[in-house]
This record gives C-alpha cells, structure tokens and sequence, in this order.
C-alpha cells in the first residue's frame, strides 16, 4: 500500500436512547454529507445506534444486535454506493451475553469490530459483558485503524499495544460525560504523540435520562497537536487530513546527530513487568 492522505471525519452527533432505526438514519445521512466532503472514513460515537443509559441488561438487550447484523448490512449497502468506509458503536448481542462494540465497516461488508475491554460504572457498562477478544489493527488500505471505546483511552496500554502493531490511526469512539474534561483536552493529545499515531476521540452531546455528554471531540496528529476539536456541545461533523506517512515514520530526527526520538526503538520492555502484574500495588506495599 502506498501512503495516502486521506480525510477522515468525526461526527459528534445527539443520540436519541432506544431507538435505533431513528439513530441509524441520522448517520446515513452524515454519511451521505461527508461523502461529499471527500471523507473516506466516518467515525460515529460509542452506543450511537442503541443509545447508552440503560437502566438494566433486559432493557439493554432488547437494543443489541450480532456482529454481523441488520446495521453493519445497511451499512455496508451505502459505503459501497459511497466508497467510504464508517465505525460506530452499538450493543451486540451474542448469545445471552452484551457487549458495548463497535463496528468497522466498508464497501465490502464487514471489517472488523471491538468488544469494549474496560468497563465503567456508568450506563449501559455497568451490565454489559467485558470484552474477551484482544486489540486489533485493520488495514483498510487507505490505512491502518485500530479501535477502543470511551474509557478504555484511560489505559495507556490500549492504544500501545495497537501502535506496536502497525496501527496508523487509533479511533475512539466515547460518551464522555461531565467530569472528562481533562480527558478531552490533555489525554487524546498524550495518546498520539506517545504513540505517534493519528488519535480520533469522537463524543456525542445531548442529555440521555438525567446524563449530559460534553462534545470536545478532536482529532490529533502523530506529534500530539490538534488537526480539528470541538470546543461546545453541539452537534458537528469536523474533518481531519490523515497523512499515513506521517505516522509511520517513528524515527524523529529534530536535530541531526544531536536530537533523535524513536519512541518505539527506545522502549525498555524488560523493565515494564510490573503494569502486567495483577497483584494490587496497595497489597504490595503492605508486605
């Protein structure tokens, strides 16, 4: 694959909880306008399809679907017609188990999807099933996009472990709510420039029953600044410039011979044994 610059856009969209059809709609039609706007990957906020308040696992789960289902065919109907690729959060169901997902899906179907590791205890998170599968990349070739959902970009683990395999982009679909600020402005900056990665958090805004969602979504370029942010809490379509090179060129020679940065290169794997260990650091200090 070549290095392409493409433009990717960042929906941050009111989301109306327990119906799906209506939510489903909205996002076709953005589609539709960033189409037209030359975007060719079109990143939607976590639970967009289902909403996320839930109040139960049985109210839930009348709202999720499998992977592939009804939303990734549709879907994938008009990114064939429209040549661009779309992620978006939903609730999948699998068996009597729910999990908070979300889909990466193309002109030709279905690309992958995520299953939300780390879980809250907020909303829908507090009765969904952790996520069982490991971080992924896909190359979708115009790049390649890794996936994680809203509090799972408070692990920094998360986003390495997808930049050490090969990822370009990470995305972040979320619903961050009052109390994310700092998140919003200082940690999707951290996560890029750390992994050197194009970073997309992309939140939704609206109340959903008693919770408002805070927008602030941004994307972020491989040295940490900003490309486009959201700084209300209005409904937006932003657009970033992905350059793919940027990305994979890790090795950052600021001053020739005198100033080199290779964040991946540098790396002292031997000495991080201790974010693996699940012992309790409190439970360690009291030996």
């Amino acid at each position: 694959m070549s290095n392409p610059i493409f433009t990717a856009a960042l929906a941050q969209m009111d989301i109306h909880i327990g119906c799906p059809g209506r939510n489903l709609e909205r996002m076709l039609s953005v589609l539709q306008v960033a189409a037209v706007n030359d975007a060719r990957l079109v990143i939607f906020p976590e639970c967009a399809l289902a909403g996320y308040c839930f109040e139960s696992l049985e109210e839930a789960r009348k709202f999720a679907e499998p992977i592939p289902g009804p939303s990734t065919a549709q879907f994938a109907e008009t990114c064939q017609k429209l040549g661009i690729h779309v992620m978006y959060g939903l609730l999948e169901a699998d068996g009597s188990r729910v999990f908070n997902a979300c889909a990466l899906v193309g002109p030709n179907g279905l690309v992958g999807s995520y299953r939300k590791i780390h879980l809250p205890h907020l909303g829908v998170d507090r009765f969904t099933t952790p996520g069982d599968r490991p971080f992924r990349v896909y190359d979708i070739g115009i790049a390649r996009v890794g996936m994680h959902i809203c509090y799972d970009g408070a692990f920094p683990e998360a986003a390495r472990v997808m930049a050490l395999d090969g990822a370009d982009m990470i995305a972040l679909p979320t619903n961050w709510p009052p109390g994310s600020e700092c998140t919003a402005t200082y940690v999707i900056n951290a996560r890029a420039l750390e992994n050197n990665v194009y970073f997309l958090a992309v939140n939704r805004v609206g109340t959903e029953r008693g919770f408002r969602f805070i927008g602030h979504s941004k994307a972020c370029k491989p040295d940490g600044s900003p490309i486009c942010e959201a700084l209300h809490e209005r409904e937006e379509v932003l657009y970033a410039e992905i350059d793919v090179a940027l990305a994979r060129s890790k090795r950052l020679v600021r001053v020739p011979d005198k100033h080199i940065i290779d964040r991946f290169k540098d790396r002292r794997p031997e000495m991080y044994g201790r974010i693996v260990d699940r012992q309790e650091r409190s439970s360690r200090a009291a030996e």
